[in-house]
């Protein structure tokens, strides 16, 4: 078991601090995805430091059908927290020491500390001040390392438990190697296409992978992978006969009118390749379903071809948050051989 402990100033290494370890003999973390058991004792909590925090940390997401924070928040005083194995083996845990013997602010990263895989922050400062400068400065970053924490525990499991069938399919079909977590059943395949979902009993989470001869750089514009995502996803077809999967290009401004919209577009680098990620929503031609999608598309430049990954949830009735995450993290268990040079 390898442990990493980052002292840090965030902004610097929070993108470098990430947690390899495997489980071993460590006990095994409690908690929900995306939930921070914040340790905070109550006149900080109700303090302006308290406040920066919950922004932050509940800030809500960008396209979500629905709002949803970034992150669940729980909070426990110090004293209630020492000695109490199921609080101490939380997934994600954030200490709050404001003290005048600490020198500076800083954020003191650590990971698999009583259970695994955990990471544990501790932020000090020597005032409320500091402590608010310090976090509007790295707040962002902060968030980061819990993402990739996040990410981390996902892309292990699905290195260490894959579900065969969807892995064989997608490499048969599509052509590319893909570590598929176990719990993804494969649903179709067709010319260079593959479908595969989760499902669960009152949502769904899904993606289709697929590949497509690259002819120039227009094939990455955002007008271009929206067609061909809808050429793509009316292989997915809807609860009735003849409806199948869309992607939105418009939103209602009150009951009898819309507006025109397009999904978010921004260039990303994930394991030294170069991916488009785009966010949205989807829509059922000829019936009544959707949800929020984010697709992940890069030229694989040795086959000369563009390869896309789209994910889609669809749970109307609880949050959408931890289904879209798990599968945005799976983007990270793509192997296309050579990287971008």
């Amino acid at each position: 078991m390898r442990k990493l402990i980052c002292t840090l100033f965030i902004a610097l290494a929070a993108l470098s601090c990430r947690s390899l370890t495997s489980q071993g003999t460590k006990h095994g973390t409690q908690g929900a995805p995306y939930e921070v058991l914040v340790v905070c004792n109550n006149a900080e909590w109700e303090s302006s430091l308290g406040e920066a925090l919950r922004s932050l940390l509940q800030q809500p997401i960008d396209m979500l059908s629905s709002e949803e924070p970034m992150f669940s928040v729980l909070r426990v005083a110090p004293d209630n927290f020492t000695g109490a194995s199921l609080l101490e083996n939380h997934r994600n845990i954030l200490k709050v020491v404001v003290s005048p013997k600490v020198q500076r602010a800083a954020i003191l990263a650590q990971y698999d500390v009583t259970a695994a895989p955990q990471v544990v922050l501790t932020f000090q400062s020597p005032d409320e001040q500091a402590a608010l400068e310090y976090l509007s400065q790295n707040g962002e970053a902060l968030l980061d390392i819990l993402e990739i924490a996040e990410r981390d525990r996902t892309v292990a499991y699905g290195e260490k438990y894959q579900s065969r069938m969807v892995c064989d399919a997608i490499r048969k079909v599509v052509g590319v190697d893909m570590k598929v977590p176990k719990g993804y059943d494969f649903r179709s395949e067709s010319d260079h296409f593959v479908w595969a979902s989760r499902e669960f009993p009152m949502a769904s989470q899904g993606f289709f992978i697929y590949s497509y001869p690259y002819t120039g750089k227009d094939d990455l514009s955002l007008a271009n992978l929206v067609r061909m995502r809808n050429e793509m996803a009316r292989r997915i077809p809807g609860p009735s006969d003849g409806s199948y999967m869309i992607t939105v290009d418009k939103i209602p401004i009150d009951s009898k009118h819309y507006k025109p919209f397009e999904p978010s577009y921004k260039a990303l680098k994930i394991n030294g390749q170069t991916w488009i990620e785009m966010r949205g929503f989807w829509d059922v031609a000829n019936d009544f379903m959707g949800g929020p999608f984010v697709s992940f598309t890069t030229v694989d430049k040795a086959m000369q071809r563009v390869v896309t990954l789209d994910c889609y949830v669809h749970s109307p009735k609880y949050g959408k948050r931890n289904h879209l995450r798990a599968l945005e993290h799976l983007v990270y268990l793509i192997d296309l051989g050579d990287k971008e040079q």
